[in-house]
């Protein structure tokens, strides 16, 4: 993994030391019984209401939102007061769930500079090959209609005969392999790979629905496109494994402060 990746950035660092202190600095003695709703608050509620029925709440509906929104906060107060929150299994996953969100939102504002970008991409430009794609016109003989399909097809090479109509296309423009392989099956796919480009019927080949001779008018290699031609998805994908990475980075420097005491059994203590 290149550098920029292995390292978080500093404001990430500093958000995630924030995260850490806040924690340390709250307790069930501390939670405060004073509960402020300011003005944003009851726009942030009246929001939520309008996104979901598409209007406006009712002066009535406004206080039954807000007043919803108060019992909440109420229960989940006494809740911790309570230690309701301690050891409950389903609490604890959406803490961490929640924790491990803020980590890698956090780490998702970054932008991220060209240079960094480019490096991304060298490191995995495999990812972003396009493969061999083929051009190629085919004529169909039925190995249910005829005796010898194989055998009319090779006759047909030298013919302008038309084979039999077939389901899907007759000619195909810029297709992988991969592509070939589904329409036309694997052993097809195969034969049709080792043809050059050629103005001459070729073959017999054999597919799935019986026997084809092919004309292949052009072969265009595989190749890696350059950065700038698909730099939004080498972006988006170097997005996606910064949060991967900021997080893993992020839970490292976490453990850190902490003494883990493991089993002698398992042997896991490094």
């Amino acid at each position: 993994m290149i550098s920029w990746l292995k390292d978080p950035v500093t404001s990430f660092v500093i958000a995630g030391t924030a995260i850490f202190l806040l924690s340390g600095m709250f307790s069930d003695s501390e939670i405060s019984k004073v509960i402020t709703l300011s003005d944003a608050d009851v726009e942030r509620l009246s929001g939520n209401w309008r996104m979901q029925r598409r209007r406006e709440p009712s002066a009535e509906e406004l206080r039954d939102i807000v007043e919803r929104h108060v019992q909440d906060e109420v229960y989940f107060r006494e809740s911790q007061r309570l230690g309701l929150d301690v050891n409950d299994a389903i609490i604890r996953r959406r803490l961490v769930q929640k924790l491990t969100f803020i980590t890698e939102d956090i780490a998702s504002i970054q932008p991220l500079d060209e240079a960094a970008l480019q490096e991304f991409f060298v490191q995995n430009s495999e990812d972003y090959r396009v493969p061999e794609r083929l051009s190629f016109t085919h004529r169909y003989f039925s190995s249910a209609r005829r005796e010898n399909a194989e055998t009319d097809a090779r006759a047909a090479l030298d013919s302008d005969a038309t084979g039999d109509p077939f389901m899907l296309q007759n000619s195909y423009t810029d297709r992988t392999l991969g592509q070939i392989r589904g329409f036309l099956g694997d052993e097809f796919a195969a034969a049709l790979n080792k043809l050059e480009p050629s103005e001459a019927w070729q073959g017999p080949i054999k597919s799935a629905y019986g026997w084809h001779t092919v004309k292949v008018h052009k072969v265009e290699d595989s190749y890696i496109p350059e950065l700038p031609s698909i730099v939004d998805r080498v972006a988006g994908d170097a997005a996606v494994a910064f949060r991967s990475t900021a997080s893993e980075t992020y839970y490292k420097e976490l453990k850190g402060r902490y003494e883990i005491i493991y089993p002698d059994s398992m042997n896991l203590a490094k």
